[in-house]
């Protein structure tokens, strides 16, 4: 079956299989494909319940075959695996308790030349095997059934062993040839019962039986694979897993498998025209037992696709396939025949070689020579970068599927002044590897270092990771090494398939990688156990995982994705809630590995960013803290390290949008590792939250985003690093659990299904919110902020407290002297997300002249607890210094307010789009936008006499601060 499923992050599930057997009708029972026909499913054989199935909602996913049972392609109608077509949804009669759909082959598949077509019945939302078995049925009333072997089938034979063929066919005589590798070894012209005796094999044969009757011919394919017996050589030293290559002589590779249990593996690939001879067959080394081959022949510059073909008959376990056919678990490029015809249609991934035809799942790339697709020239600024501190960090988390449009890492390059003008100086992308399908979050990973091809080449990748480096900016990759999806090698070489679809149910106990059963609570796709000594292959393709990142692609950091699943510890045995609480209890396995882990990446690059998505409660909480202070200090090299955590703070960032009681104390840590954030790609937008809650601002927008800006004070200035989950700094309000078609599912609506993982739309593009007034000003408030962090050290290492005793009002101080110095050392942010104007008790820490930090207007503080006037909605931001912006600011002996003093209106010698009026506490008293002329004349003649600040904004948004007098 051509199952292209999107699985994914945070599906949690008790069981690995719930696939029910149906029995069904085909009418009429033989049929051409132009004929309307009727499949009848039995209801009493389907318990829609175990699917979580209500009102009896279930769907046809199907797909067909051509007359040589090859080139399969899904129904159009299908629509995907995890939301099915309503097109394809069954019909159900409650009086005969059948479902059933009617339709004609060649119409309902879009094709024709149709020689078998498979279907299956499942729930809307097929995740978590929640579908029967496969069933095949043949088109045509002329049908030809192979009774031995199976179609489509390898068996394995001893060399010098003979093998029969034999197959019977419908209306009469036909006649039979009967082809191996391509040549024909027997015919018979005519009969209607074939049988044939292919005696003395001793190499692999590609078999095919053509079967002709009245000018219409039927092939049946099959192959034979021989057991080479043992080849034991030793391995050639410094070779590792995967692929090696030669940089002396790139006519030659050495390919290294390591399949425990196996008995014999074989190369085929576009080299030897997939049909492997002997001198394909991989020798084995008598001391790691790895397999491995050196492939010559090679042209520099040629791309090149292979498999292993991996087989086993000494141990077969029940259940599990004697051959699997599968790419290298180490690739660092596949070629999927389910996801690239879409990537080629799209044009994202220009000159991707060309998926081999004939062939099944998945295939690798191998290319030698300085023309590689691996290869790039990085720029001084990629191989001289300095990472920003650690403490200094704002992270923009981006998903490329959601970001832009076209969805590819060339829409990141197009967008790079975004990033820079916002300030931030860290980019985290979520999951680029090698993924099933081509829409997805990439957390159903199955190959942790290939790059998945949907977003783009390598190549582009590494250009958009050496302008971020050209522009300050750290990159950083979210990684889900805790478990693996089924199209991976780690599941597939050891798999059980008790259906026979060439997919995998369930692991055998043999597997090296995989748990049978997960190992924590919070299991997705297949667990992965780090645990398996002696060798521990896992931990291996962890770090060859870590080093494939780090040394070809230059990024600055991982963030690992549900580290609560790296344990043995907490099976399930009954009781989820028990599973469950030893998952979050401390777990030392986790924390030593966790550890390992992250050495592994500083003994590559000691500034290297290590994070973890532990979320910790209770007794994992002490974890994260013990990670967080793991080689902190005292390092020989003198680099602090430290883990860092992810900290989430949605529900208290949303609260204070909403005007409602709140706590934000969490956003930081005392040990300044944890990353606050109020959104992430797992939560739900904040903006959307005060939209439909209970509050001050449900359903309205604008009073939203004007209280942003204050929030944005209250998380990015609290000392320790930060993030942003993309469009958060433009008040992106639609829900996480949009769908496709724009309404809002979320996992309380059982029958619609979760839409979290869908497609998001863009409307910061495509309705122009940088020329929004309103959420530009939060991009703008949110980039100064940014830059203060940055620049200023009382934002790195300044102590901190809140003040929450009013209800929308909390205030944030950040010092390093509670005295005057000559830098920036106190800070304090005063808020007032609620609906009355707010006489603050200022509460300076002393007198003297301070700073509304987001104009720089000054104010003289004789009485520290004068009163501050703060509009509705507004914020303050007061310093005992100006601070440091990264910002071109107009030369204030060429611009000039005249006439000063002023007695109701004045100009200004320039062209400006902006210019507000500040009194000398800060209020902001008037503000003037749109396009304005040097003869442009500001009234002020309702102001009261008085000394005023003015902000003046030009074209290419350079600011100047001025004074002004009204007489």
């Amino acid at each position: 079956m051509k199952k292209i499923t999107l699985l994914f992050l945070l599906m949690v599930s008790s069981a690995w299989s719930q696939q029910q057997t149906v029995t069904y009708t085909v009418a009429p029972t033989t049929f051409e494909e132009n004929q309307s026909i009727t499949l009848t499913f039995n209801g009493s054989s389907i318990n829609e319940a175990t699917w979580g199935v209500t009102g009896n909602a279930l769907y046809l996913w199907s797909w067909s075959f051509d007359l040589n049972d090859q080139n399969n392609a899904d129904c159009p109608t299908n629509g995907s695996w995890d939301n099915s077509n309503e097109a394809n949804r069954l019909t159900y009669n409650a009086g005969t308790d059948r479902y059933s759909i009617t339709f004609v082959p060649n119409t309902f598949y879009n094709r024709t030349g149709i020689g078998r077509i498979g279907f299956l019945i499942k729930a809307k939302n097929g995740n978590g095997d929640k579908k029967s078995q496969d069933i095949l049925v043949e088109v045509g009333t002329f049908q030809v059934n192979l009774t031995a072997p199976v179609q489509n089938s390898s068996t394995i034979l001893a060399s010098g062993s003979n093998f029969t063929i034999s197959a019977t066919n419908t209306g009469g005589n036909a006649s039979y040839v009967l082809k191996s590798n391509g040549a024909t070894i027997n015919t018979n012209a005519s009969t209607a019962s074939y049988s044939f005796n292919h005696t003395g094999i001793t190499s692999n044969q590609n078999y095919s039986l053509e079967v002709t009757q009245a000018g219409t011919t039927i092939i049946k394919n099959f192959s034979v694979i021989v057991n080479p017996g043992a080849i034991s050589e030793a391995l050639p030293s410094g070779m590792n897993d995967g692929v090696n290559y030669n940089p002396a002589d790139p006519t030659k590779a050495t390919l290294v498998l390591n399949a425990p249990n196996k008995d014999f593996v074989y190369v085929a690939g576009s080299f030897n025209n997939w049909q492997p001879s002997g001198a394909y067959a991989m020798k084995k080394d008598p001391t790691s037992g790895k397999f491995w081959l050196e492939v010559t022949g090679l042209t520099s510059g040629t791309a090149y696709t292979y498999q292993y073909w991996v087989c086993d008959q000494t141990d077969l376990p029940a259940n599990s396939p004697a051959l699997v056919k599968t790419a290298d678990p180490f690739s660092t490029l596949v070629l999927s025949p389910f996801d690239d015809p879409e990537i080629a249609t799209l044009g994202v991934y220009p000159n991707l070689p060309i998926y081999p035809a004939g062939q099944e799942r998945e295939v690798t790339v191998l290319q030698t020579g300085p023309t590689a697709f691996y290869n790039y020239n990085w720029s001084p600024a990629t191989t001289n970068f300095v990472k920003p501190s650690k403490k200094d960090l704002v992270i923009y988390e981006v998903l490329v599927r959601d970001f832009d449009a076209n969805r590819t890492y060339q829409n990141l390059i197009d967008k790079i002044d975004y990033f820079k003008n916002l300030k931030i100086n860290a980019i985290q992308l979520m999951p680029v590897m090698e993924f099933e399908g081509n829409e997805s979050w990439g957390y159903n990973t199955v190959y942790h270092l290939a790059l998945d091809k949907r977003y783009g080449t390598e190549a582009k990748l590494k250009e958009f990771i050496d302008l971020c480096h050209q522009n300050g900016i750290a990159v950083i990759f979210d990684v889900a090494l805790n478990h693996v999806y089924g199209r991976s090698p780690l599941e597939r070489m050891w798999m059980l398939d008790t259906d026979n679809d060439g997919w995998a149910n369930g692991v055998t106990p043999e597997n090296p990688y995989c748990n049978q059963n997960a190992m924590h609570s919070y299991s997705v796709g297949r667990d992965l156990d780090h645990f398996n000594e002696p060798n521990n292959l896992t931990s291996y393709y962890v770090q060859r995982t870590i080093q494939h990142w780090i040394n070809d692609f230059k990024i600055d950091g991982f963030r690992w994705d549900l580290t609560k699943g790296f344990t043995q510890n907490c099976p399930y045995t009954g009781s989820a809630s028990a599973q469950d609480a030893c998952t979050n209890n401390y777990q030392a396995d986790r924390v030593a590995k966790l550890k390992y882990y992250a050495d592994l990446q500083w003994a590559i690059d000691p500034n290297f960013y290590v994070i973890f998505e532990h979320l910790g409660t209770g007794g994992s909480y002490n974890e994260e803290v013990e990670w967080a202070n793991y080689r902190k200090t005292g390092d020989a090299d003198g680099i602090s390290k430290g883990i860092m955590q992810w900290r989430k703070m949605t529900d208290p960032y949303a609260n204070f949008l909403k005007g409602n009681s709140t706590n934000l104390a969490g956003v930081a840590d005392a040990t300044d590792r944890f990353i606050g954030y109020a959104e992430s790609h797992d939560e739900e937008r904040v903006v959307y939250k005060a939209l439909t809650e209970s509050g001050q601002t449900n359903g309205n927008l604008p009073k939203i985003l004007t209280r942003l800006s204050a929030m944005g004070a209250l998380h990015l200035l609290v000392p320790g690093p930060k993030m942003i989950y993309h469009f958060g700094d433009l008040g992106y309000n639609s829900s996480i659990f949009t769908c496709n078609n724009g309404t809002v599912n979320t996992p309380s609506d059982a029958t619609a299904g979760d839409c979290k993982l869908d497609t998001k739309p863009q409307p910061q593009w495509t309705s122009n919110w940088l020329a929004d007034v309103a959420r530009k000003k939060v991009y703008d408030d949110w980039t100064k902020m940014i830059a203060f962090k940055k620049n200023e050290n009382v934002f790195e290492n300044g102590t901190h407290a809140w003040n929450f005793s009013q209800t929308g009002r909390p205030r944030l101080d950040i010092w390093t002297s509670t005295s005057q110095t000559e830098n920036l050392s106190y800070v304090f942010v005063l808020t007032n997300a609620t609906n009355t104007i707010y006489n603050a008790s200022a509460g300076f820490p002393y007198a003297g002249t301070w700073y509304n930090l987001m104009d720089g207007t000054p104010i003289t503080v004789t009485d520290v607890n004068m009163a501050i006037p703060i509009e509705i909605d507004g914020f303050r931001i007061f310093g005992n210094k100006q601070a440091l912006l990264e910002r071109t600011d107009f030369n204030t002996k060429t611009v000039a307010l005249y006439p000063n003093p002023s007695r109701g209106l004045f100009s200004i010698s320039a062209e400006t789009k902006q210019v507000s009026i500040y009194s000398i506490a800060g209020q902001l008293i008037k503000e003037f936008k749109g396009d304005f002329n040097k003869e442009y004349q500001y009234s002020i003649e309702n102001l009261n006499q008085g000394i005023y600040i003015v902000k003046v904004v030009d074209a290419q948004d350079r600011e100047a601060t001025l004074k002004l007098m009204k007489q």
